[in-house]
Formats: C-alpha cells, sequence, structure tokens
C-alpha cells in the first residue's frame, strides 16, 4: 500500500467520520490435532493450512498426528479450515509433556493414544482431584517406602 492509497484512506469521509482502527493480530503459534496417514493427507493438510491468509510457517509431524501453525491467525479459525478442507477431525492439541503433571497415571489424564512423552492436559478441575494425592494417603503411601528413614521395620 502507498502512500497515496494511506493518506486517501485516512481523509476519506464516506465511511463517516468515526474511524475504527483493527488492532493487529498478534503472532501466535497454534497446535492442532489432525490424523495424518501418507503423504498424500499430509499434503492436503499443508495446502488448506497454507492458503490462510496471516499464516507464516507450517510444520507437519506425521508419527505424532501433529499439525504446527505459526501466524497472525486465530486457532478456531484454524481447525475450522482443517476440518472443512480435509474432512478429517480435528483438534486443539490437547496433550502436554510428562514432566509437567504431577500424576500422568490418575484417571482422566493418561490417554494411551497420546505420543510418546505426552499425556492429556488436565484443565478441568475434576480430573485435576482425581490426580491429586490426598494428605492422608500420601501419609499412608510413605509410611511403607524405601525412601523413608523412619517407615514401618516389620514388613
Amino acid at each position: 500500500m502507498g502512500a497515496l492509497d494511506h493518506l486517501s484512506n485516512l481523509f476519506d469521509c464516506s465511511t463517516g467520520s468515526s474511524h475504527k482502527f483493527k488492532k493487529p493480530k498478534q503472532l501466535q503459534t497454534v497446535e492442532i490435532k489432525v490424523k495424518i496417514d501418507c503423504e498424500g493427507c499430509e499434503r492436503k493438510v499443508r495446502r488448506a493450512v497454507e492458503g490462510m491468509k496471516g499464516v507464516t510457517q507450517v510444520e507437519i509431524e506425521p508419527k505424532q498426528s501433529k499439525l504446527t501453525v505459526i501466524g497472525y491467525v486465530e486457532p478456531s479459525k484454524v481447525v475450522a479450515r482443517v476440518r472443512h478442507r480435509t474432512g478429517k477431525k480435528a483438534e486443539l492439541w490437547p496433550y502436554v509433556p510428562y514432566e509437567v503433571v504431577a500424576h500422568p497415571y490418575a484417571p482422566g489424564i493418561y490417554d494411551r493414544k497420546a505420543p510418546a512423552g505426552y499425556v492429556r492436559s488436565a484443565d478441568d478441575p475434576q480430573v485435576s482431584q482425581l490426580a491429586r494425592a490426598t494428605s492422608t494417603e500420601v501419609r499412608y503411601t510413605t509410611a511403607f517406602s524405601d525412601e523413608n528413614p523412619s517407615a514401618c521395620t516389620i514388613m
């Protein structure tokens, strides 16, 4: 856009006296879970996303079924575009690294379908409550632990 176009937009009286400037979108990294079986699927997903306005970089990891889009885009629009253009089930990346979660094998957090080194994110308060051990449980489990020097010696 040249300088004359910019000046003509500033002094344009046809739209009214109040100018509403759009806030520029922020650079975001959007991670999406989408099943990618073959190179054809990978190509279809890549073409669907690369055509979007604001996308700067697309990375696909077929073994993890993960699509990473970097750009000035909204996550919901990227997911909708992948669903519409490819016909595949797509959702925002629901996993977090294994080390982040306190109890990764708790019900609701452990997911057999998750890639290696990842477990399901526990944003739901009821699920995270199930994953958290109570103080009574911790007391009983550490009473018979090998790391506890004052543990029960009868065993």
